[in-house]
């Protein structure tokens, strides 16, 4: 807010967004406008006239649903001695990005709000945040069947309130049959023709529908990382629903026994792994990749000119198989990390670190010292 006239605060729907727009907005002077609210809509009838005269900080929640209001906010930010700074909150980031970068370019920094991460939960609780999720509600719930009934009904209202609301969208019971058939994919690479034939839709409309929830911040599309090598190189993205909570929603699994009594129990773990650390790495490209030969690689990011690779596994004890510790010269990587439910980071090779997941708060460190 400090940089940039406007600040655009996205993230999934109750990830937190407006309870930290009112914490901002109660330290400074600011007016709040909550644009799922009919009197605050009439409020921006004329929305030069409602926001030209206000100074300080002025909240626009759930932007998305005034679209007109981005020219608006593009000419009052660049009004001469301009005392005032927006922040505005959406949960639709298509409609967004594309209307800030039609509009507002230049004069905006996204910031994105997931749930709760490593970071800001006690670390001997990871297995909660696992199976729950991060969304708050959810996390923070009285017992287990408290959280995933409030998952089951976040579903609901996602599918026949917010999905509605995209334009375009497709009647939320083929939605739901998409959703549900996406959690059963969860960690494989896309083949839109198949999903499609289960459907009996095209594989146009699975990429639509796939474009939909990865635009509400629902699924993960890992591109595939190309590298010029004689092998046959997987250049579909692999899928991942972004939150595990919701995930074990859909695939029926409301206890820890039951998690991990399921056939994607890896898989879950593998998602759950791999957006926690690029939650804590937050790096401007992440890919995975994988040969048709059978190599693969389930995470791979940049950092300081080097390639630093991931692979997930759900063991307290993983073996480093031959085929792992060719992936470091097959792909130039400067350090490879074992992220599993371990209890002690160790050294399995002067170039391979198995370490827990709760310590991928670390690996920013990690990474300068290599």
């Amino acid at each position: 807010m400090a940089r940039a006239p406007v600040t655009a605060l996205l993230g999934p729907r109750q990830s937190g967004k407006t309870t930290l727009a009112r914490q901002l907005a109660a330290r400074r002077p600011s007016t709040f406008f909550d644009l799922e609210w009919e009197p605050d809509v009439r409020r921006l009838d004329n929305p030069e006239l409602a926001l030209g005269g206000l100074e300080g900080l002025i909240v626009l929640d759930e932007v998305q649903r005034l679209p007109r209001l981005f020219n608006v906010l593009r000419v009052l930010a660049d009004r001469p001695a301009n005392r005032s700074r927006f922040l505005v909150l959406g949960s639709a980031s298509p409609d967004l990005v594309r209307g800030f970068s039609e509009s507002l370019a230049g004069r905006v920094e996204f910031v994105e709000l997931t749930g709760f991460d490593f970071a800001e939960i006690e670390l001997g609780d990871w297995r909660a945040l696992w199976l729950r999720g991060g969304l708050p509600r959810s996390y923070l719930a009285g017992s287990d069947d408290d959280s995933f009934a409030w998952r089951q009904d976040f579903v609901r209202t996602f599918l026949e309130r917010d999905i509605p609301q995209l334009g375009g969208a497709p009647p939320s019971a083929a939605m739901r049959r998409f959703w549900t058939m996406l959690a059963h994919w969860h960690g494989q690479t896309l083949n839109a023709s198949s999903l499609g034939r289960s459907m009996s839709v095209s594989d146009k409309t699975v990429r639509r529908y796939l474009d939909l929830l990865s635009g509400t911040f629902m699924v993960r599309q890992l591109q595939p990382w190309f590298e010029n090598m004689r092998k046959r190189q997987v250049k579909a993205p692999k899928v991942y629903l972004r939150d595990t909570g919701l995930l074990h929603s859909l695939l029926g699994t409301p206890t820890e026994p039951a998690l991990l009594s399921h056939p994607k129990v890896g898989a879950s773990w593998e998602g759950f792994a791999v957006e926690q650390t690029l939650r804590a790495l937050r790096p401007g490209n992440a890919w995975f990749w994988a040969a048709h030969s059978g190599p693969e690689l389930d995470l791979l990011v940049t950092h300081n000119g080097l390639r630093v690779g991931f692979e997930m596994k759900f063991s307290e004890a993983p073996v480093i198989r031959k085929s792992t510790r060719a992936l470091l010269d097959l792909l130039n990587l400067a350090h490879l990390y074992v992220v599993c439910p371990a209890r002690v980071s160790y050294a399995a090779d002067p170039r391979i670190t198995v370490i827990p997941a709760v310590e991928v708060t670390t690996l920013r460190d990690r990474l300068d010292s290599l």
